[in-house]
């Protein structure tokens, strides 16, 4: 995923905050366009972790939304529209994607978003977006509370912002699918749990540790670590002493993969699962054991086995892009591409241009968004979540990861 060099020429429109480059070229800095088609811009904000341990993520975001705008571009898909994105680095910091919400909201031309990928960065943008009536959609949000209120627990289900959608499906689905593959299928009985603290992994260690005990098993510990530091001998003499078959990480996966690591090394001989965030070859990168046996699960199947995705795949190849469109490529595309749908929504039913309340317009046309997309059929239910709810268990066999079961979830 990511950023293609093309020598083209360039010229620079500033608009406000924005500067884009045009001529069908796109650039490293976020950048992206084809030849005009019209006198009407659409920009789709991008934001994402394009620095720092994620990047291997969020740049495959960024590409993928930028394969989604190039392609529409190029078919007409709005008469009269020509789209660009605007990419901003938040470095899977809250506070900084707090900061690049109220840049994109601050662009007027910016007529939805797609990202964040954390699910705690989002909760630091979703009010400015609201106040705005600028839509956003993440490919990799997971946690219920942002769709769902806080509340949703206890089985009080209230929507929190109208604008905000996601393509991905929640920890509610993957934490219960991830504890019974562990119990079911893995047979293991007695797992300990260790989260990160941050929103996404804290929320979907609690959902799996719940699971896990309903269906018979035993939380036999728990711990936690901390973001960005290295050392988790102590966690892992732990999970050593315990007599853990198992252990179920909650986070992402720089510290994920340093775990499994050290848990093998302090003599615990036992797998390592974890969500939709340790689902990287960084992750087994980051071990310098062996962990042939470590588990993860990732929302969605996977995309190289779907027939929806090979024209994204070839596309993707095509598009001269230096890194991989990774664990939320296929998601991000479809997030791209219900904005876009909506935005031609919103033109067709105003008489072929974008009324003055456009923003507002688009937020309202998102529920009625209906296509087959990379991942399947893309639509939003009451809450903005996706109607889509297939998950997948991948294995990492012979030093790479390995699709071994995928199910779409049933309420």
């Amino acid at each position: 995923m990511r950023h293609r060099s093309l020598l083209i020429l360039t010229t620079v429109i500033t608009t406000g905050a924005l500067t884009l480059t045009a001529c069908g070229s796109r650039d490293d800095k976020g950048g992206s366009d084809a030849n005009s088609q019209g006198g009407t811009t659409v920009v789709i904000g991008v934001d994402a972790p394009l620095t720092g341990s994620l990047s291997a993520l969020g740049q495959g975001i960024k590409n993928s939304v930028d394969l989604a705008v190039q392609t529409a571009n190029k078919n007409k898909e709005v008469p009269g529209v020509t789209f660009k994105i605007e990419a901003l680095d938040d470095q899977a910091v809250p506070a900084t994607g707090k900061a690049n919400a109220t840049k994109l909201v601050g662009i007027k031309d910016v007529l939805g978003v797609v990202g964040p990928l954390n699910s705690g960065v989002s909760q630091s943008m979703q009010a400015d977006f609201d106040k705005a009536n600028l839509t956003q959609v993440s490919p990799a949000n997971t946690n219920p509370s942002l769709s769902q209120g806080d509340n949703w627990g206890k089985g009080e289900f209230k929507r929190p912002f109208k604008t905000y959608f996601r393509t991905a499906t929640t920890d509610v689905v993957q934490g219960k699918f991830a504890a019974n593959y562990l119990f079911k299928d893995a047979g293991k009985k007695k797992v300990f749990v260790v989260n990160d603290k941050q929103t996404y992994g804290a929320g979907l260690a609690a959902i799996f540790s719940d699971e896990f005990k309903r269906l018979g098993g035993t939380v036999v510990g728990t711990d936690s670590v901390t973001v960005k530091e290295t050392d988790f001998s102590s966690t892992a003499n732990k999970i050593k002493a315990s007599g853990a078959d198992s252990v179920y990480f909650g986070g992402q996966y720089p510290e994920g993969g340093l775990l499994s690591d050290q848990v093998k090394k302090a003599g615990a001989k036992i797998p390592t699962m974890g969500g939709d965030g340790i689902y990287d070859p960084q992750f087994i990168k980051a071990s310098g054991e062996a962990n042939d046996g470590d588990l993860a699960t990732s929302v969605g199947f996977p995309v190289e086995k779907l027939p929806t995705a090979k024209k994204f795949i070839a596309d993707y190849n095509a598009g001269g892009y230096k890194d991989p469109y990774a664990a939320y490529g296929g998601y991000s595309y479809d997030a791209a591409w219900s904005i876009i749908q909506a935005v031609k929504a919103v033109v067709a039913d105003n008489g072929g241009k974008l009324p003055e309340d456009a923003r507002a317009k688009v937020t309202e046309a998102m529920s009625k968004v209906s296509f087959e997309g990379v991942t399947g059929k893309v639509s939003f239910d009451q809450y903005g979540d996706t109607t889509n709810k297939q998950l997948t268990v991948y294995q990492v066999k012979n030093g790479a990861w390995a699709d071994v079961k995928s199910e779409t979830f049933k309420d």
